[in-house]
């Protein structure tokens, strides 16, 4: 992220929802907007992020939660907050289903050996067959 990004807008997002299992959830996250302008000379400085982030929890009273980060990309793409030692990382996030067990769902991906497969020998391609 470049050094010249914006904080837009900080918030608590809650989500109360049903998994496609029919168990009723619900999420809370600390959600910053990150804007990134062609300003230039506006940078950021820790001491005013520091500031917005105080604000934020007094005024709309956000406790300990995940965070969230919104930013544009091609288009506004939604992102894990990380840290590596040394600097805050944006991760991606990913869809998964809630209730695997009550779909059906593999826990681990099986394994399948190609002699195993059920091949249907009188529907095989030839060359010159025309079947492709």
């Amino acid at each position: 992220m470049p050094e010249h990004f914006h904080v837009t807008e900080i918030g608590v997002i809650t989500k109360h929802f049903i998994d496609c299992g029919g168990t009723i959830r619900n999420e809370k996250v600390v959600n910053f907007q990150l804007w990134n302008a062609n300003d230039f000379d506006h940078r950021l400085k820790p001491t005013r992020l520091l500031s917005i982030i105080k604000l934020s929890e007094e005024k709309l009273g956000i406790e300990d939660a995940e965070i969230e980060v919104e930013y544009q990309s091609e288009t506004i793409g939604k992102y894990d907050l990380d840290f590596n030692g040394k600097t805050f990382v944006l991760k991606n996030k990913i869809t998964a289903c809630l209730a695997e067990d009550a779909c059906g769902i593999p826990s681990e991906k099986q394994k399948k050996k190609l002699i195993e497969l059920n091949v249907n020998q009188t529907n095989n391609c030839t060359p010159g067959g025309c079947c492709c």
